[in-house]
């Protein structure tokens, strides 16, 4: 076992390296190789278990790497475990980049007609009245202006945490902290609920089902949906809380933003409770291959394949500008922009890395991140199954954004 949060890194690199297939026709394969380059460069820290990176250029698979162990490597690991190379696709849980899917279904219902965005949560969820909180639109919940963006009253029961029943009158307990509409900030769990039954009562359908039907099986998608069927659970790599503990008091705020500390939420995630859960903010399970190819949806103004989720305009719409930027608690107080669910990228500061202001998408809990870049026809996602606090070495995870979007030039 490690005793500062590292992992044994392998002096052979290549031995934990997995490729998928990859076309270098129309791109320099050497910039190809600068990217990856940086990925081993962030491997090698100490802090990744795994790192996955798949990168599609106007929809051809030009970079689809994985490097590490999908188990028997992580800190806390005995030095005799069982290690299984990672592979590109072995599936995690992304976290919060679950919200840019989320956001997509949400888009897609509201140009189909089930709710409009300016619709009250009450009109939807009767209960939901309390302490002001009828004035509450759908709008404001997709964009993290409901007033609720940490749980507020009895601690919920996890193990309860897919009753819709239970889950509304919780959510109908809650009492705002400010009123809703008046300041954006990241709603990191009590999205997910909100969202989840809300669409559940104008559709009268799971969010899960909705996914599956309406994207993931036209499109042949293997994974990423919210969490996975019981007997796929453990084919689900683990993630590993890295480093050395947070601060006092960053644990602190981290505990109240997410409800506990990364050395309780870690475990949990990895657990079936969790895993086979629908839990539209936190829970989609899959890799960067895939959720590279859901990015190819958004890069491409709303279809893929054949396969029209939301028109272009309505795209246009979700990704315009809606709060400019400013610290953000999605990223650590990072500057951030935003649309309407999708983070945006920017110029200089971003969740996408530098030189990426025509960006969106969303990031995950911890260095994770899914987006399309029209302005590159560039569609990434990259994962990885470490959660560290701070380290010397954190800001080579941005440097690979960055080394993106510096490598592929605009279209």
């Amino acid at each position: 076992m490690s005793t500062d949060g590292r992992i044994r890194v392998p002096a052979d690199l290549e031995s934990v390296t997995s490729r998928g297939a990859e076309d270098h026709s129309d791109i320099d394969p050497a910039a190809v190789e600068r990217i990856w380059a940086a990925a081993r460069y962030w491997y090698s820290a100490g802090m990744q278990p795994a790192i996955q990176v798949c990168l599609r250029r106007n929809g051809t698979v030009i970079l689809d790497r994985a490097i590490g162990h999908a188990w028997g490597n992580g800190p806390d690991d005995p030095v005799d475990a069982e290690k299984v190379p990672v592979s590109t696709e072995t599936p995690f849980c992304v976290y919060s980049a679950a919200k840019a899917i989320t956001t997509t279904v949400t888009h897609m219902l509201v140009e189909r007609g089930a709710f409009s965005l300016e619709d009250r949560v009450c009109d939807y969820l009767p209960g939901y009245t309390s302490h002001g909180k009828d004035r509450t639109t759908i709008r404001h919940v997709v964009t993290h202006s409901a007033g609720i963006p940490f749980a507020t009253g009895p601690q919920p029961d996890l193990k309860r945490m897919d009753d819709s029943d239970y889950a509304r009158e919780m959510l109908g307990r809650m009492k705002p902290v400010y009123r809703p509409g008046r300041v954006h900030i990241y709603h990191g769990v009590t999205w997910g609920p909100l969202m989840r039954e809300i669409i559940s009562a104008a559709t009268g359908r799971s969010i899960r089902d909705i996914l599956a039907e309406e994207i993931l099986a036209p499109l042949g998608f293997r994974w990423t949906n919210y969490g996975v069927a019981p007997a796929d659970v453990p084919k689900v790599a683990p993630s590993h809380v890295t480093g050395k503990p947070l601060p006092a008091p960053i644990a602190r705020a981290f505990k109240l933003a997410v409800g506990g500390t990364p050395q309780q939420i870690i475990p949990f995630s990895n657990t079936p409770e969790f895993l086979t859960g629908v839990i539209p903010s936190s829970n989609t399970v899959s890799n960067a291959h895939e959720l590279s190819r859901f990015a190819e949806i958004l890069c491409r103004g709303g279809e893929l394949d054949g396969v029209r989720i939301m028109s272009p305009d309505t795209l246009r719409a979700a990704t315009t500008e809606a709060r400019r930027l400013r610290p953000d608690l999605a990223v650590g107080m990072m500057p951030m922009r935003w649309g309407t669910g999708y983070m945006l990228g920017a110029k200089r500061f971003g969740p996408f890395g530098k030189d990426a202001e025509g960006a969106f998408g969303h990031t995950g809990l911890t260095d994770i991140a899914v987006w399309a870049d029209p302005q590159r026809a560039l569609s990434v996602a990259v994962v990885s199954s470490g959660k560290p606090s701070g380290h010397p070495e954190a800001k080579r995870y941005p440097a690979l954004l960055s080394r993106i979007n510096a490598e592929i030039p605009r279209v």
